[in-house]
């Protein structure tokens, strides 16, 4: 069953918007409810490829990159290597299950953060707040510096 699609329209919107990218299904539909319910517009990817698709056509509206570091193809990892070289400041939360993902936390930059897997839906709002409080002092800090 493929995950449901939906829809960028081309205005800017005044929630903010996270590029969810998830490879398994149920995971996917489940983390687009709770991010929706808590007001966020979300723009789903199964894939690298489908999300640097959703990327290329919707950048100056996404606030968060949501990623699974286990994803088919190229990985969580090289897909935000891939944005970095895009937009260097942009706000990316990587997840996993899995301890041995391939992702060393200490490396990540000021623009990339974590959030192990399972998480429950009070723990993944609240560190999104946290993210998006954060990314407008990060983008001054790097138009500054």
């Amino acid at each position: 069953m493929a995950p449901k699609s939906f829809p960028c329209p081309r205005v800017r919107r005044t929630q903010p918007t996270i590029l969810l990218v998830e490879d398994e299904p149920f995971v996917l539909d489940a983390t687009c409810r709770i991010l929706q319910s808590a007001g966020f517009f979300v723009l789903p990817a199964v894939d690298a490829q489908e999300a640097m698709q959703a990327y290329d056509g919707s950048a100056p509206e996404i606030d968060l990159v949501m990623t699974d570091l286990g994803l088919p193809g190229r990985s969580g990892l090289q897909l935000a290597q891939d944005l970095r070289r895009c937009s260097p400041t942009l706000a990316i939360l990587m997840t996993s299950g899995y301890a041995e993902a391939g992702c060393d936390i200490d490396s990540l930059d000021a623009h990339t953060y974590y959030l192990a897997k399972p998480y429950c839906r009070g723990t993944l709002i609240e560190k999104i707040a946290q993210i998006l409080a954060a990314v407008p002092m990060q983008r001054a800090a790097a138009q500054n510096g």
